[in-house]
């Protein structure tokens, strides 16, 4: 069955990635169309597939579209195989601990040896500096960065919902790889390139950072900011939940006077009041607008809100859980939720990569593997003989799956 070229076809990655941050740089590489050879430890695999609670989901959604090649580096034989591979590969990506690359073998100065058109990805704590040779992990940064500071209210520092430093450290690993690759094109040769966490960390604090030095002042939490909008924050709805309402611009406001005149007639006389007239105007009057706004929105189901609000054109959200997101309409109506298979055989939907390219398909074409589901196929490719792939598993060497 034939399909569409996609965009990274007739790339290989060899990824020696766990957890977060280097699945999901691999996964969207492996969305994009490269063939991403996982290479999993023997014989226990992946850690992540075995963590528990709200983890026991990491392997499942970071390793679709990839092979599992299950390989013991601690034997000879095993980085034997590592090394034939990596002679075939574009990219490898890693996210060892500090030194463990290199002591097993596989780091950048033995990589660029064996294959001098390889783009190395070593996806770690922290770029060139004092910590560099510091563990981190993706909490810990959210913390050392004032993510965690921005996120609490006063006092009480917070990490945020998601691992948002892993993902955001892993999109900007596959950034620099595909930068690497077409740099590649020009001159023939690989590189070694870094994606850190703390860096990341520290991207994303810029706009605060840039903040305090226009106004000198310090930056307080998220929850006790002086607000740059006169009306952006959640409002309880008559049935008991609650809706995120947005009004940053004139035409917002004009729009939502307009709209709700029966739930609060005296926004007829407000809509062009003098002192309500721009956005810095209204945050002066954020006392008196808000418990307005509230008001609006108490009167009105979840339901009604959001359809008046859409109506209106004025930036809005539900305040949902994870659960929700399985029957949104938006992720559901062009296939942005893909089916896929669990662990134990059960199937749920789950988000592909947030892009649109083109008439390019970017969803599902291989499940995340069982352990070593693709040794046997990967070896064959490398040009191991049946005979050679039987005496490597029979020796542990590898895991090879049914």
């Amino acid at each position: 069955m034939t399909r569409t070229a996609l965009p990274l076809d007739g790339i290989r990655v060899v990824e020696m990635t766990h957890t977060i941050m280097g699945p999901s740089c691999g996964v969207a590489l492996a969305d994009l169309g490269a063939d991403v050879v996982k290479i999993e430890p023997a014989p226990a695999g992946d850690h992540t597939r075995r963590l528990p609670g709200f983890a026991s989901g990491f392997f499942t959604v970071f390793n679709r579209n990839k092979r599992s090649l299950a390989v013991d580096l601690k034997t000879e034989d095993g980085r034997a195989v590592l090394h034939r591979l990596l002679g075939t590969a574009d990219v490898l990506l890693e996210n060892f601990g500090p030194g463990t690359a290199d002591r097993l073998g596989m780091g950048w100065e033995e990589a660029k040896r064996i294959n001098p058109r390889l783009v190395y990805c070593a996806l770690k704590g922290f770029l060139s500096g004092p910590y560099e040779n510091r563990p981190a992990l993706d909490e810990i940064v959210q913390f050392m960065s004032g993510i965690a500071y921005m996120t609490g209210p006063p006092g009480r520092p917070l990490r945020a919902g998601a691992s948002i430093i892993d993902i955001l450290g892993g999109a900007y690993g596959a950034i620099a790889i595909l930068a690497a690759l077409r740099e590649r094109d020009r001159t023939g040769e690989g590189q070694l390139v870094k994606s850190s966490l703390f860096e990341s960390g520290a991207f994303l604090m810029g706009s605060h950072m840039a903040g305090h030095a226009i106004t000198g002042e310090k930056i307080p939490p998220m929850p006790a900011r002086k607000s740059a909008w006169a009306v952006y924050e959640p409002f309880g709805t008559r049935d008991g939940d609650q809706v995120f309402v947005g009004i940053t611009s004139n035409n917002h406001w004009h729009r939502f006077c307009d709209h709700f005149r029966a739930e609060a007639p005296e926004l007829a006389e407000l809509r062009d009041a003098p002192g309500l007239q721009s956005n810095e105007e209204r945050v002066a009057a954020r006392p008196r607008l808000v418990p307005l706004v509230a008001t609006v929105v108490g009167r009105l189901t979840r339901a009604e809100a959001e359809r008046r609000l859409e109506a209106a054109q004025i930036p809005f959200a539900p305040v949902v859980t994870t659960e929700d997101l399985f029957d949104d309409p938006q992720l559901n109506a062009h296939g942005f939720l893909i089916p896929v298979r669990l662990p134990d055989g059960r199937t749920t939907k789950l988000p592909k990569l947030p892009v649109e390219m083109g008439d390019h398909d970017l969803g599902l074409r291989l499940e995340a593997p069982t352990l070593g589901q693709h040794s046997r196929e990967v070896l064959a490719e490398l040009g191991y003989a049946p005979a050679a792939i039987d005496e490597l598993e029979r020796r542990r060497v590898i895991v090879a799956g049914p």
